[in-house]
């Protein structure tokens, strides 16, 4: 699965295509310089059991760590993550 990133002024998205398709989805929008918010995360039900929106935090996670920004992640799902893998934390805005 081949993970694309778009950023469109202040907003931006890591996302995931099937035939032309947006079928995964992590939304968030800038902060500030060093600060990103998780907004929304949506996968399609054909991409369920692979890991999709997980793969897309860590994504975002590598974007902040080149970027050398921080990320509060107010989608749920987003912050779900965050708990259950401690190697975020060096991101994780609390």
């Amino acid at each position: 699965m081949e993970i694309r990133h778009q950023i469109v002024d202040n907003k931006g998205s890591f996302y995931i295509e099937l035939d032309g398709e947006r079928v995964a989805e992590l939304e968030y929008s800038k902060a500030g310089e060093h600060r990103i918010i998780i907004s929304h995360t949506e996968v399609s039900p054909v991409l369920k059991g692979k890991s999709a929106g997980k793969q897309l935090v860590t994504a975002a996670v590598e974007y902040a760590r080149k970027n050398n920004i921080k990320i509060l992640p107010l989608c749920p799902f987003a912050r779900s993550v965050f708990e259950k893998v401690p190697a975020f934390a060096d991101v994780w805005d609390k």
